[in-house]
């Protein structure tokens, strides 16, 4: 098993006065050859938008984009014509395929929003662009791995790669082992709050683990923890 370690101050920072955002991998301004992605996740921003304020439209294609708000309500808009609201509990995810325009704003005037922003690189280019989004109970997760995102699995929102999104919410002493599903995948870990020991380090709050080499990452929580785990392949398919 081989592993990289992140530690939350590691990250990239940028504060633009309406937005607060920490990177785990290179992003926009900040370059570090060492953090350009994890296999194919490619983008995890932690990212805290003023009142009001928010992304106004914008392109993109060929990407899995991932939002999961962590406070706050998030207004999506793009140009499938979908308009919504996402708030905590919730997850979205958007295949941009061919090609879409979308703004993300937060929906509140009076508080901020605080969500992870996440792209993974596509299985499959050009497909024609979705958008989805889903509601999940916290008692889903709590003491056990939920999944959220999968290619193809019921209850999770589909993503078109061979990668898996789980949350966890876990007890002081709680363990969990979870499973890769198939060779060549790699796990990274992502600590929202608490402490957990993974593959002999102790990990705190927006630390991150990447595991690969391994068919299985046991997670003990040495505080109550909650966490985002993101299997996905080390390399793309040709």
């Amino acid at each position: 098993m081989q592993k990289t370690i992140h530690r939350a101050g590691t990250r990239g920072h940028a504060n633009h006065g309406w937005l607060n955002s920490h990177h785990s991998f290179s992003f926009a301004s900040w370059y570090n050859p060492e953090r350009m992605g994890f296999g194919l996740l490619r983008v995890l921003n932690d990212d805290e938008v003023a009142p009001g304020m928010g992304f106004g439209t914008h392109p993109h294609d060929n990407m899995e984009i991932v939002s999961i708000p962590l406070s706050g309500a998030l207004e999506h808009q793009d140009s499938m014509g979908n308009k919504t609201i996402i708030r905590e509990n919730e997850v979205q995810i958007m295949s941009a395929g061919t090609g879409v325009r979308h703004s993300e704003y937060n929906h509140s005037k009076e508080e901020g929003v605080k969500f992870l922003q996440i792209w993974v690189f596509p299985k499959a280019r050009n497909i024609a662009p979705r958008y989805e989004q889903r509601v999940y109970r916290p008692e889903d997760r709590r003491n056990q791995l939920l999944t959220v995102v999968a290619p193809d699995e019921a209850g999770a929102l589909k993503i078109n790669q061979d990668a898996w999104f789980s949350l966890g919410d876990f007890d002081a002493g709680q363990s969990v082992s979870y499973h890769l599903h198939q060779p060549g995948q790699g796990a990274y870990l992502f600590v929202l709050e608490g402490e957990v020991e993974v593959a002999g380090e102790t990990l705190g709050r927006r630390d991150a683990i990447g595991l690969w080499g391994t068919a299985e990452v046991a997670v003990k929580a040495g505080a109550k923890a909650q966490f985002l785990l993101i299997e996905v392949p080390m390399e793309a398919t040709a």
